[in-house]
């Protein structure tokens, strides 16, 4: 393993120490202009690595690593409205938001890690599994497509319902904290619930977006960094757009269309080879066309039904 892998590692850790410790050690609501800069910040931390792919692993593969991390990104967007929604289920005040999405990055990071590194090692030792992953992809590009949104259901969530029998969990919450001593010992708040839904819910969300960047490239380092630093900035874009989520209308057919695009890319692999770039920019044009396409919907047919706030 290269140095690159340490320099990643640490960057990576030093970014969410300074984020936990420094930049967000009291719990608040984040306003609209602190999230966009915050938004801002991850994205061009982001961008800025793929000069780093390119001095480690060359032009191509940092190529790569932007459309992978475009593809994650807007995964990632659509997600979002399934993290409100779980919000707005268990009534998690909103000052609370950032810190379980921090504690649910951190744990995606090690499942994305788990998924990302069997995927490139399965890919290594049987090819008929490119086929598998591109067959998967179309067919959650169809069911994204066909799907007018995500219904959620915690208490349908098997860790949550296993989670709320086991663990010794208090009736109510304690502010941000996870774990509260009382006169019965150490006891779970309603948090931890919270959490390990974020977290479980997040393992589905990986189904779909792994095999999607694997088919980008089979390079360790550039889909797990391209894959980290998409969902680091996760916690900002979700202030930025828990306002706005029902408005990107076209979002979803656009992203059904990139999975079953990049499905196709994988099964036609060995009889034509769809260059990095052009892959790059077709992602790019398809998510502009979609974000453009929703913007003038939106002004067509007035404001978007969503509150100025999200309920809670």
């Amino acid at each position: 393993m290269g140095w690159w892998w340490a320099v990643f590692g640490v960057v990576v850790t030093g970014l969410l120490a300074l984020d936990l410790l420094v930049f967000h050690r009291h719990a608040h609501a984040q306003r609209a202009r602190e999230a966009i800069l915050w938004s801002v910040f991850w994205v061009g931390i982001g961008l800025a690595f793929s000069l780093f792919v390119a001095y480690t692993q060359g032009y191509e593969q940092a190529l790569a690593y932007l459309t992978a991390f475009l593809i994650e990104k807007s995964l990632s967007v659509d997600n979002l409205f399934v993290f409100l929604a779980l919000f707005t289920y268990f009534g998690v005040a909103p000052e609370h938001h950032h810190r379980v999405l921090f504690w649910g990055i951190v744990g995606a990071i090690v499942t994305r890690g788990v998924f990302i590194f069997a995927g490139v090692t399965l890919l290594q030792h049987f090819h008929w599994f490119i086929y598998l992953l591109g067959v998967i992809l179309i067919a959650t590009g169809a069911k994204l497509g066909l799907d007018e949104g995500e219904v959620v259901h915690p208490e349908r969530n098997f860790v949550v319902r296993w989670a709320s029998r086991v663990l010794p969990v208090e009736r109510c919450y304690h502010g941000e904290r996870f774990i509260v001593r009382t006169a019965e010992g150490l006891r779970f708040t309603p948090l931890v619930i919270v959490l390990l839904a974020i977290e479980s819910t997040d393992v589905m969300f990986a189904v779909d977006s792994v095999p999607a960047v694997l088919a980008v490239s089979r390079d360790a380092f550039v889909v797990y960094s391209s894959n980290i630093f998409a969902i680091l900035g996760l916690r900002a874009l979700y202030f930025v757009l828990a306002r706005a989520l029902q408005s990107l209308r076209l979002l979803r057919p656009a992203l059904a269309l990139i999975l079953v695009l990049v499905g196709i890319k994988m099964l036609i692999s060995e009889v034509y080879e769809v260059s990095t770039a052009l892959s790059l920019v077709v992602v790019a044009l398809i998510l502009t066309g979609a974000t453009v396409g929703s913007l003038l919907l939106g002004a067509r047919h007035g404001k978007p039904d969503v509150d100025d706030e999200p309920r809670q």
